[in-house]
């Protein structure tokens, strides 16, 4: 026997027509090229929603097609996210910081018909445009008076593009399970990875992130998301706003700049922040040498790679910020989990609680975990066993787009594999040790890299850290920690390492200390530790 109730399809066009109806008067703000500050509400941003699906019609764009956006986040970026998605459409976001190779095999492989690109990412088709293949038009997210020179053939200005179409279009219903958005993994091994998001799992994603043990939404929030666009939905912080009616601030290209942050968190009034730790390292760089403040933030997430304890303690007691650590993946939508206290948990000493709050969280109602040993044998919630983690559920991908090759990420039950070593306690809270690829085995043991990365950042003179593994004679592999410091601070690698012991078992300690200018990172913010190792690929440790 089925219920009696109604079978409404969770479509991203619900969400849009709840806001227009619901939040008419809540606004959007934006850096742009053409207005540094662009100010409009929902009413107006779905209007131009709706002009916008008209003229993709007209044009000829049908159900499933690819439609490209190479964009920063803001307004006209949000509305394609939904106009596109809205008639049936694949909103194909690509991270114009890819490389120009790994840019080509996306658009290819994606088969995207239309491409709208800021006109400051215009110069990186220019350079590819002669192994693009299927592409037929470029629209320019500008207006009139702002295009840029191209040698790009088949261009179109956004406002003209949208200037065709009327504000009265009717949204085409559909099944919830239809494709709605297409993402690519970063490719750090082979090429990038599409992953193919349906209405439904945007839908679900979305109501689960505005809980209060998740992001904790409401009307009264400001929000501005400065993880891109293209990176996973900007953890689906523009579709969930909409949802509640959180005022949007779009930071546009300026997204790692920290003048232009503080000035809109300040007068904005920005209460609520998401971003990689590079970003926030920025800020908070800018505010300590300006002597500037965030008074209006209370809270920050941080997300796609471990956070530094010194990014956790700097927003705490200089600005009575609270950092939530979170963790998911492209595959994901990509919430996985959020380090949200339980009742009580504020209370522990202070030491302990930072080390409980630099763990990635708990789980989100809606996906499942578990973490299992080279046996496939599950591990127990004991915050000691580490093991593989494994997740599923309705928002996590079920395969990759157009898979050409079989591998176990997707195992016969319905788990994805997502390459991490984890360890989950009793209270339910997940850590990151390493990804499998990461995890440093000397003399037949594992070392967390991620843990004596996290341990480093917490050295006061310590900006930012990486750990790989370097071959030894003796032990197979042994730890290279590598450090960025601080603006005229100074450590000896000596000094470092007795600040370090103890913390850890003593055999984890690093055979050595480099010091350098900067880490390099992906295309998404994480630490490139692929590069790491080719950089250091002959490094000899000083006893080896």
């Amino acid at each position: 026997m089925h219920g009696l109730m109604m079978n409404s399809p969770l479509t991203i066009t619900s969400i849009m027509k709840h806001a227009d109806r619901n939040h008419p008067d809540s606004e959007i703000v934006s850096v742009t090229v053409d207005n540094p500050r662009h100010r409009y509400t929902y009413r107006e941003a779905f209007i131009r929603t709706r002009k916008l699906a008209c003229a993709l019609s007209q044009y000829g764009i049908k159900p499933d097609d690819r439609i490209g956006t190479l964009a920063w986040n803001d307004y006209r970026h949000f509305e394609l996210y939904y106009a596109v998605s809205g008639v049936g459409a694949i909103t194909h976001m690509i991270n114009p910081r890819l490389s120009h190779d790994q840019i080509t095999f996306i658009i290819n492989h994606a088969e995207d018909r239309l491409i709208f690109v800021d006109p400051l990412i215009v110069p990186v088709l220019e350079k590819i445009i002669d192994a693009i293949k299927n592409v037929e038009l470029f629209v320019i997210l500008t207006d009139m008076a702002h295009m840029p020179e191209t040698s790009l053939v088949n261009v179109r200005c956004y406002e003209s593009f949208i200037g065709d179409g009327a504000e009265d279009f009717e949204w085409p219903e559909f099944d919830e399970n239809t494709a709605s958005s297409l993402c690519y993994t970063s490719g750090t091994t082979g090429n990038p990875k599409g992953v193919l998001y349906s209405h439904r799992a945007i839908v679900l994603h979305s109501l689960a992130e505005i809980a209060p043990d998740v992001f904790n939404l409401s009307i009264r929030e400001v929000i501005m998301p400065v993880v891109p666009m293209f990176h996973v939905n900007a953890w689906g912080i523009p579709y969930a706003a909409p949802i509640v009616g959180a005022k949007l601030v779009f930071p546009g290209a300026k997204m790692g700049d920290g003048e232009t942050l503080q000035a809109l968190i300040e007068e904005e009034g920005v209460t609520l922040s998401a971003g990689v730790p590079t970003v926030w390292l920025m800020l908070l760089n800018y505010l300590e040498k300006s002597a500037k403040t965030v008074a209006s933030l209370r809270r920050v997430i941080i997300g796609g790679a471990a956070c530094p304890l010194s990014i956790l303690i700097d927003f705490r007691e200089k600005y009575d910020v609270t950092v939530h650590q979170a963790w998911g993946m492209t595959e994901m939508t990509p919430l996985g989990t959020v380090n949200t206290l339980k009742p009580g948990m504020e209370n522990i000493p202070a030491d302990e609680l930072n080390q409980l709050k630099l763990k990635q969280g708990r789980f989100v109602y809606g996906v499942e975990m578990k973490i299992i040993d080279d046996d496939n044998k599950e591990q127990p919630w004991d915050g000691l066993s580490p093991g593989l983690l494994k997740v599923r559920g309705p928002w996590i991908s079920s395969n990759y787009y157009k898979k050409e090759d079989d591998d176990d990420t997707f195992d016969k039950d319905g788990w994805f594999s997502t390459g991490d070593i984890a360890t989950i306690d009793e209270n339910g809270f997940m850590q990151i040790t390493d990804r499998s690829k990461d995890v440093i085995k000397s003399g037949g043991e594992w070392i967390s890299s991620i843990e004596l990365e996290n341990i480093a950042t917490g050295h006061p003179t310590i900006s930012e850290a990486a750990v790989i593994g370097i071959n030894h004679p003796k032990w197979s592999e042994r730890p290279l920690l590598i450090v960025v410091l601080k603006e005229n601070e100074e450590v000896g690698k000596e000094e470092l390492l007795a600040w370090m012991a103890g913390k850890v078992p003593k055999w984890w300690l690093p055979d050595d200390v480099l010091f350098v200018d900067e880490i390099p990172h992906t295309a998404t913010g994480k630490i490139q530790k692929t590069k790491l190792r080719k950089l250091f690929k002959d490094y000899k440790f000083p006893s080896s």
